[in-house]
């Protein structure tokens, strides 16, 4: 971003996931679950790392969250994925999570977080991470 376009908010990284929640997704207030959108992050990143590792890989650590804008039933949520690290085992990838409501015409950022995984083979042991050409 440069300064001609800070006022233009774009979200950084791969768009890896997009969906919709849905009424059943909310709570009794008809707000939707917090639990729900790290869920959506957790499946967007793990499928980065799938690609990255070339296989299983699983969840090890999520940095913390902050919510900076409510998210409606019924907008489209994307999640966006953006390597940031790569170990010999371990990959950590940033997740923003954008949404877009049904009358809204700009998207509004909602929250972003720090997923950190480690690839495993099929006993479920820590294998490395194969040999990436960046």
């Amino acid at each position: 971003m440069t300064a001609l376009d800070d006022d233009k908010p774009t979200p950084r990284g791969d768009l890896t996931l997009q969906v919709i929640p849905l009424p059943a997704d909310t709570n009794a207030n008809g707000d939707v679950f917090a639990g729900w959108l790290v869920k959506q992050m957790d499946l967007a990143a793990a499928t980065m790392a799938g690609r990255i590792s070339q296989g299983r890989n699983a969840t090890v650590a999520m940095d913390r969250m902050e919510f900076l804008s409510p998210l409606r039933v019924g907008s489209q949520v994307g999640c966006y994925c953006e390597l940031v690290d790569i170990g010999r085992s371990s990959m950590k990838i940033s997740v923003e999570v954008w949404t877009l409501d049904r009358t809204a015409k700009n998207p509004r950022k909602v929250t972003e977080g720090l997923f950190v995984y480690v690839a495993i083979d099929e006993h479920g042991r820590i294998r490395e991470v194969p040999e990436q050409n960046l």
